[in-house]
């Protein structure tokens, strides 16, 4: 099982989900073809805004067999 975090960089919208959303679909899609099994979201208090994160759990989909693209994209 492989897994990679990403965060919003600190400082005015950091707290920004949409950002951080599309920033961590963007990099599982840069992985090719793999199944994700498990996403994690994390977000704590700061002075100014919440410092959230993400992790994202996944393995190869050769090492299954499975294949993570739908049939019709």
């Amino acid at each position: 099982m492989n897994h990679f975090s990403q965060a919003n960089r600190s400082g005015l919208g950091q707290g920004h989900v949409p950002s951080l959303l599309r920033r961590v679909a963007d990099s599982i899609e840069g992985l090719g073809d793999v199944v994700v099994e498990d996403i994690t979201f994390r977000s704590e208090p700061t002075a100014d805004e919440r410092d959230i994160s993400m992790t994202v759990y996944y393995h190869d989909a050769s090492e299954t067999g499975d294949s993570a693209r739908p049939s019709s994209v």
